[in-house]
């Protein structure tokens, strides 16, 4: 059997904590196996940042956390941009931390 590709998965956030579990979760419940998580903070000041460590170290080498130098903001490209210049995977999907609107 040939084997699968590994897809990155970019999750960019900024203050999402109301989301971030629902979001990270939601990866986690794919059926598709071969995946990284990057979580890439721009600049957030609540928990979400938080949330996002603690299921890098929970996770570490299938979930890696990612910030701007300084916890800058420096806006939704620069984090996809950061995300995909640590993804290692051959295909890349995004996710935003509070996209719920397909359900």
């Amino acid at each position: 059997m040939e084997s699968q590709p590994l897809i990155s998965a970019i999750i960019i956030f900024l203050n999402g904590e109301a989301f971030m579990r629902e979001a990270i979760e939601s990866v986690f419940a794919q059926t598709y196996r071969n995946w990284e998580l990057l979580l890439v903070d721009d600049g957030s000041t609540d928990q979400s940042a938080e949330i996002a460590k603690e299921y890098a170290e929970r996770y570490a080498g299938k979930v890696t956390y990612l910030e701007h130098p300084g916890h800058w903001n420096l806006g939704m490209s620069a984090a996809r941009n950061l995300g995909i210049k640590a993804a290692k995977g051959k295909y890349i999907a995004f996710l935003d931390c509070d996209d719920n609107r397909w359900r």
